[in-house]
């Protein structure tokens, strides 16, 4: 039996962990989001889940990992001593594979914009030409993919930890200097104002599904992205404080986002619920009426480029863990063949707004579509709800083993009255959202 890595320390841990969960969620996803779901409200609502719903889920994710020692896709089983609970490990390898099906292009696209932006060729720059051109979406997706598992094949310490925590340091200083130039825009106040002011009127039932599934979403929790990091970390810190750490920097980056693209899009009047186009047409439409555009630009998208990468570098890590778990092969023979298989099944999304069109759901819509549809619809909140019973169930793993792992060592502790939290209200919850959100998904 190989043994097991370790990160080397606490901070390489929760920065791994939040790097994980820092990416395309915060800073490509959640703005447009959080704008075409009217602002503050959204904001609010997200927050609630966060609290509610994240906390908890990560807490677990945390413990089962650490405790049993091993990859998603034996955890359950491992705990639990059941074959059945193979099911639930599977789901996590799917989960965690259709993710980099659309996520490595997605940091393709930011690698792209920021490559144009660097040599100055921003002129025509364009996101619609841009996802229309196959050569385009092909090279930089490769760029991705290689560069992801070259960083792996160097090993956990060494490589993933190592270049995460610079990446992860460089990506909040830049980010500071960038909030710091958007409060002085024109447009500043109206900006904030529709971000951080919620309208309660705009409130409702799909705003609350969006922010449950983008709370997941950005997390990365419920396949196992966050559990794989509790397998390489040691018991003196408890984990509800680890969690916390690595929420609350999750956060802070999701809020600098939203502080960095509101008040240009309000100071340029661009539109704040443009999209997924959000981050790359409207954007680099306001670098371009900016003294100096193109090295702010330059910026942005160098940010937004380790945001994605940190992101792309943890989920092909768990990957990476679950292949070699099942199959015992080497950690670069792994890194060749996990490379070489995203980047195939990636290319579905590379090549789907050109060669390779597919409509799964109504005309206009993509393979970008349908991966998400897949994993943050559908496999996020159902394997975060798995996970809660798993933890809090005996026929799982059961609440006492759950609490003993949880709180073993220094910090915060999960107390005795959070037990109905945990048992019952955070499965129920998720399981009345996420019906909610398939009896109403707009198959647009």
């Amino acid at each position: 039996m190989q043994e097991r890595e370790k990160i080397g320390s606490r901070l390489g841990f929760i920065l791994l962990s939040a790097g994980c969960a820092i990416g395309c969620g915060n800073i490509w996803k959640f703005p447009w989001m959080c704008g075409q779901s009217g602002g503050g409200g959204f904001m609010l609502v997200y927050f609630l889940c966060l609290l509610i719903l994240g906390l908890p889920v990560v807490i677990m994710e945390f413990s089962i990992g650490r405790a049993a020692q091993t990859s998603p896709i034996n955890m359950y089983k491992e705990l639990n001593g059941s074959k059945k609970w193979n099911v639930a490990g599977a789901v996590c390898l799917i989960g965690n594979v259709c993710l980099m099906a659309f996520y490595t292009v997605v940091t393709g696209w930011i690698i792209y914009y920021f490559s144009k932006f660097l040599t100055g060729d921003i002129a025509n720059l364009n996101f619609v030409s841009m996802i229309s051109n196959p050569t385009v979406n092909v090279v930089c997706l490769a760029i991705t993919v290689v560069f992801a598992f070259s960083i792996l094949c160097i090993g956990l310490q060494k490589g993933l930890e190592r270049v995460t925590k610079y990446m992860m340091i460089i990506l909040l200083v830049l980010m500071i200097v960038m909030v710091i130039h958007s409060f002085t825009l024109s447009g500043a106040a109206e900006g904030l104002k529709f971000y951080l002011v919620p309208d309660f009127s705009k409130i409702n039932g799909s705003v609350l599904v969006s922010g449950m599934n983008q709370a997941f979403f950005t997390l990365s929790c419920g396949i196992g992205s966050m559990a794989i990091f509790g397998s390489y970390i040691g018991k003196e810190k408890s984990l509800m404080s680890e969690s916390i750490n690595v929420i609350v920097l999750d956060t802070v980056v999701a809020i600098m986002a939203g502080l960095i693209i509101f008040p240009a899009c309000f100071t340029y009047n661009l539109e704040v619920g443009a999209g997924p186009s959000l981050l790359f047409d409207t954007m680099a439409r306001v670098f371009n009426n900016m003294n100096g555009g193109r090295w702010w630009g330059t910026m942005f998208f160098l940010f937004m480029t380790f945001a994605a990468m940190s992101t792309v570098l943890a989920v092909c890590e768990n990957i990476l863990a679950m292949v070699r778990e099942l199959t015992g092969i080497s950690r670069k023979k792994g890194c060749l063949i996990c490379g070489v298989g995203i980047f195939l099944l990636a290319l579905t999304t590379a090549l789907g707004f050109s060669v390779f069109k597919f409509q799964p759901f109504a005309e206009g819509t993509v393979w970008l579509d349908f991966w998400d549809f897949i994993v943050s619809t559908n496999l996020l909140p159902l394997g975060s709800l798995v996970l809660a019973v798993f933890c809090c169930w005996n026929f799982g793993w059961g609440w006492d083993k759950f609490i003993k792992e949880a709180n073993e060592g220094k910090g915060l502790k999960v107390k005795a009255w959070m037990k109905p939290l945990f048992k019952y209200v955070v499965p129920s919850l998720i399981l009345f959202i996420y019906i909610y959100g398939i009896a109403t998904y707009k198959f647009r």
